[in-house]
C-alpha cells in the first residue's frame, strides 16, 4: 500500500525532463531477457543442440509476429509521415525488392538460421514446435498493438533500445561455443543491430513527444515492463519445453 500511495504522489508531480525521462525508459534495461537464466547459458555455451533448435524454433514465431505487429501499429497511424518512417520495420522482416539474399527480409533470415541449426524449413514455418505458452505470449503483444493508441504500441518496440547487445553478444559467443551451427546462419544477428539503433531513434521520438505527464511517463514505463515481460515470460516457456525434450 506504502509503494502504491508513493507512486500515486509522484504521478502528481512534475514531469521528467526529457533527459530524465529517456533515462528512467532505459533503466528498465535490468529487466531485459538478457539476464534471464536461460540466455546466459545459451550465451556461455551450456545449451545442448536440441535446447538451440527449441530456442530457435520457438522465436521463429515472435519472428513472424513482428511484421503483424507493425503493420496493425501502422494502421492506427493518422499521419502519412509516421506511416512512411514506420513502414520500414515491416519491410525489414516480411522482406523488399527482389527478395533475394540480403532483400529476403529478417524472417528468411531466421529460416536460415533454423537451417543452419538442423531444423528443415517446412518443420520451423509448420509451427509444430511453439510452445502454448510462447504463441500466447507473442498473440498478445499483437493484440496489444491492434488495441492500444499508436503511440503506446511505438512505445512497447523500445525493448530495442537493449536488443543490440544481446546480438553482438551471440554473434561474440557462438561460434566458439556451438563450432557445429553454420556461420551463414547468424546473419540475422548481425543484421539487427544497425536496424534497432535506427528503430529506437523514431521510438524514442514518438515516446519522449507523446507521455507529457508524470502520470503519463509512468504510464510509458508499465507499458515498456509490458513488453519486456513478455520476452521474459517467453523464455520461462521454452526452458521449460526444453525439459520435455
Amino acid at each position: 500500500m506504502e509503494i502504491a500511495k508513493a507512486r500515486h504522489d509522484d504521478e502528481n508531480a512534475a514531469p521528467w525532463t526529457r533527459e530524465e525521462f529517456e533515462a528512467q525508459l532505459r533503466n528498465k534495461g535490468q529487466a531485459y531477457h538478457i539476464h534471464h537464466p536461460f540466455n546466459v547459458r545459451m550465451n556461455s555455451g551450456g545449451c545442448t543442440e536440441d535446447e538451440i533448435r527449441t530456442w530457435v524454433a520457438n522465436r521463429f514465431y515472435y519472428q513472424i509476429c513482428i511484421p503483424r505487429k507493425d503493420a496493425a501499429i501502422m494502421a492506427n497511424m493518422p499521419d502519412r509521415a509516421e506511416r512512411r518512417l514506420w513502414i520500414d520495420r515491416i519491410l525489414d522482416h516480411d522482406g523488399h525488392g527482389d527478395f533475394e539474399g540480403s532483400n529476403g527480409g529478417g524472417i528468411e533470415a531466421w529460416t536460415r538460421l533454423g537451417e543452419a541449426v538442423g531444423i528443415p524449413r517446412d518443420e520451423l514455418w509448420s509451427l509444430e514446435r511453439v510452445a502454448p505458452a510462447v504463441r500466447f505470449a507473442c498473440d498478445a503483444y499483437v493484440h496489444f498493438a491492434t488495441t492500444a493508441p499508436w503511440q503506446e504500441a511505438v512505445c512497447s518496440s523500445l525493448t530495442e533500445m537493449f536488443a543490440p547487445q544481446i546480438h553482438k553478444d551471440r554473434l561474440a559467443t557462438w561460434p566458439g561455443h556451438y563450432p557445429w551451427i553454420e556461420q551463414e546462419g547468424l546473419t540475422y544477428f548481425r543484421s539487427r543491430i544497425p536496424l534497432a539503433t535506427r528503430d529506437v531513434e523514431h521510438g524514442l521520438r514518438v515516446t519522449l513527444d507523446h507521455f507529457q505527464t508524470r502520470a503519463a511517463q509512468y504510464r510509458a514505463l508499465d507499458i515498456l515492463q509490458f513488453k519486456l515481460d513478455i520476452l521474459w515470460s517467453m523464455l520461462d516457456a521454452i526452458e521449460k519445453a526444453c525439459t520435455h525434450e
